[in-house]
């Protein structure tokens, strides 16, 4: 573990928490009140919002170590996009998939949970990319 990773994980969990608020504070708010039966109120959910932040910590430390072992010596944006398109279509793209598959969610909300979230992943992608182009090819 060094300068670099550190550095990559702190700004990667910043952003990911914030680009989350965006996309399901913001942007999908509207659909998650239509569905508020099925998911917790404003209220309890702070009572679990350790857990959220656990997750991002565990998530952007695993995306900046995962990066870091897998970059070549090519453009880092083009990387960056690859990796995080990589990223989406192992994790983001399914993981709704399989919530819509197993929760009555409408599918015009999940579509804009993979948009959303599938940017935000290769926004990721990029900014991880970025922390490391020193050490890659410009």
């Amino acid at each position: 573990m060094n300068k670099k990773f550190l550095i990559a994980w702190v700004v990667l969990f910043i952003a990911w928490m914030a680009g989350d608020f965006l996309v399901h504070g913001v942007l999908l708010k509207p659909d998650y009140l239509q569905l508020a039966r099925l998911y917790r109120s404003d209220a309890e959910s702070q009572a679990y919002f350790q857990w959220m932040l656990l997750a991002h910590v565990l998530m952007a430390g695993a995306f900046a170590w995962i990066y870091a072992r897998g970059r070549e010596t090519k453009p880092w944006k083009a990387q960056g996009v690859r990796y995080g398109l990589a990223v989406a279509l192992l994790g983001v793209i399914p993981g709704y998939l399989i919530y819509y598959a197993v929760q009555p969610l409408p599918g015009v909300m999940v579509v804009k949970q993979i948009i959303f979230s599938g940017i935000l992943i290769v926004v990721l992608g990029i900014i991880v990319a970025w922390l490391y182009r020193d050490t890659a090819t410009p």
